[in-house]
């Protein structure tokens, strides 16, 4: 069970999530810095071996950038590493970006954005997906890579009705063990209580057929395989797809900002829940990815999200597809 402090230390990550919306407090009287130019159109496609990989921009969010972002770096020494990189220093945008799978007849869509309860720049991946020609009812398979509000929220919109009416949700078994444990939901701070609630309206009338919860490092549907990468939450999961000799990963919440936490590994965001546990995890995933040179994608990663990640310093740079 995570100690007191990893539920304080959560808190600022999740008081969003409460049940029917998501209004961080820092942008409850945020200064305007305008709005973030979402990418048109939203989708990317790629190919990996016989599949094909879809990014699904599901929106931006701009948040000012405060003492709270990188929780044991000081401001000025964020602020410094995102001006070497030509990026604002008061600012941070945040996107969120769902993967497709496309494999044969196979559909699988990797994460569900923030659906109607985010921003009005956000909420946008049904969207996306219709530009790539596809529908929501065209997925058989939702993989969820962890319980934030952000990667679940777009499973069912605010009328609970279900966006994806024909797809089993398939889900990290140790995820849900720990959002779903009534003694630890009591036990936590009050505001992260609205995280669990989350979770509850999300998933807790979800068919026993449509739910599915699987082990770590489970092979998931042919080809893609989950790796356990536990820190960002208790059961924080990846995705590892292999066809015809090549890979993609898809790392999830394993760096916020790239710019900031990949370049500095060791820099924990606000909303990772065990920070050392995700520092250790962070290093030791993008040290398999550069040393084999694959492809991956991230969820908060610039868009198109996808590329490839390099050594730099003491840290590693994505490098986004062309």
């Amino acid at each position: 069970m995570l100690s007191r402090r990893h539920f304080l230390g959560a808190s600022l990550a999740t008081t969003a999530y409460a049940a029917g919306s998501f209004v961080p407090v820092w942008a409850q009287n945020a200064p305007n810095f305008g709005t973030p130019t979402l990418p048109s159109p939203g989708f990317r496609r790629m190919k990996v071996g016989d599949v094909e990989v879809i990014a699904l921009n599901d929106g931006i969010t701009r948040r000012p950038l405060g003492e709270e972002f990188v929780k044991n770096a000081p401001l000025a020494e964020v602020r410094a590493m995102l001006a070497s990189q030509g990026l604002p220093t008061d600012y941070i945008d945040v996107p969120y970006t769902p993967f497709l799978v496309v494999a044969g007849a196979r559909k699988i869509l990797i994460d569900t954005g923030l659906g109607e309860f985010g921003g009005a720049t956000t909420g946008k991946l049904l969207d996306s997906l219709r530009a790539a020609g596809l529908q929501a009812a065209d997925i058989d398979t939702v993989l969820i890579s962890h319980y934030h509000g952000d990667h679940i929220n777009g499973i069912r919109n605010k009328a609970g009705e279900w966006m994806f009416p024909k797809a089993k949700v398939m889900v990290p078994a140790a995820e849900h063990a720990f959002w779903m444990d009534d003694a630890r939901m009591a036990a936590a701070p009050a505001g992260m209580k609205g995280a669990f609630e989350n979770v509850r309206r999300t998933f807790a009338t979800m068919p026993a057929d449509t739910l599915v919860q699987f082990a770590a490092d489970a092979e998931v549907a042919p080809g893609i395989k989950s790796v356990a990468a536990y820190g960002h939450t208790p059961g924080h999961t990846l995705f590892e797809l292999t066809s015809s000799g090549q890979k993609f990963f898809y790392v999830a919440d394993l760096t916020n900002v790239p710019a900031l936490f990949a370049r500095n590994p060791d820099w924990a965001v606000t909303f990772d829940m065990d920070a050392e546990a995700a520092r250790k995890v962070r290093r030791d995933v993008f040290q398999r990815i550069t040393a084999s040179n694959a492809m991956l994608g991230g969820f908060h990663f610039p868009f198109p999200a996808f590329g490839r990640m390099a050594v730099s310093g003491n840290g590693y740079a994505f490098q986004p597809a062309a």
